[in-house]
């Protein structure tokens, strides 16, 4: 499988990514807009942080490496929200080991 570009007016595949991740705290998550779907990340609020609590993208567009900018998106607003994070999703947990750089981002023990 291919991964996934931005949407341009070129594209005509219709596998492409539509925008940027934003918060949509109506539903409490992280969204990426796709064409074919949203992928998101499920949090809970509690306080000055976000317990990241499950992520998904849609069936047929898995394995093309928008999980991974899903997540490095929620993490990125996050960081420029102020809060902190508590990653409860394996795949975000996973993804925050892999990429020291949002260690930051992680809850005092």
């Amino acid at each position: 499988m291919r991964a996934l570009q931005r949407c341009s007016s070129e594209s005509q595949t219709g596998d492409c990514m539509i925008g940027p991740v934003t918060d949509n705290p109506a539903r409490s998550r992280y969204e990426l807009l796709l064409e074919g779907g949203v992928a998101f990340v499920d949090y809970q609020i509690m306080g000055n942080l976000r317990v990241l609590t499950h992520s998904e993208v849609p069936p047929a567009l898995r394995g093309r490496g928008i999980g991974a900018e899903l997540v490095a998106g929620a993490l990125q607003l996050a960081r420029e929200q102020g809060v902190r994070v508590k990653p409860r999703c394996s795949f975000v947990a996973q993804f925050m080991q892999r990429n020291p750089q949002y260690q930051d981002l992680l809850q005092p023990t």
